[in-house]
């Protein structure tokens, strides 16, 4: 199992960015997907971001509310997953939690993870 803390969330005005940082505890196998989900009060979690093994390129995946705003990134060295978001919107206020995809396949269901971070909170004023 890997244990994975979330930090870099906060307070932030609309059309500002955060940097989200997911430290995993021990090293993330280049064999590991690695995502991003948010969860707002009231409403499900959902797929934000992903990231694929190196095997296969580190190839990125986006939701389409996020894609063009958000970019995610891996450092294998760090054992470190990032979430760079930028021009954020009042919408994007969420719990933000980084997960790890021991299995490979699918990465953009919940149940495609097999490990969690706490989340750290992420809120846009307008």
């Amino acid at each position: 199992q890997v244990q994975l803390v979330e930090s870099g969330g906060g307070l932030v005005q609309a059309g500002g960015s955060l940097r989200l940082s997911c430290a995993a505890s021990g090293r993330i196998s280049t064999n590991y997907h690695m995502g991003w989900f948010r969860q707002a009060p009231g409403k499900e979690r959902a797929f934000v971001a992903a990231i694929s093994h190196t095997w296969i390129g580190g190839s990125t995946y986006y939701a389409d509310s996020v894609k063009g705003r958000f970019a995610i990134s891996r450092d294998n060295a760090k054992n470190t997953v990032y979430l760079q978001m930028n021009s954020l919107k009042p919408e994007d206020t969420a719990v933000y939690y980084c997960a790890v995809n021991r299995r490979g396949g699918s990465v953009y269901g919940p149940l495609d993870y097999d490990d969690w971070g706490q989340g750290t909170q992420v809120t846009v004023s307008s």
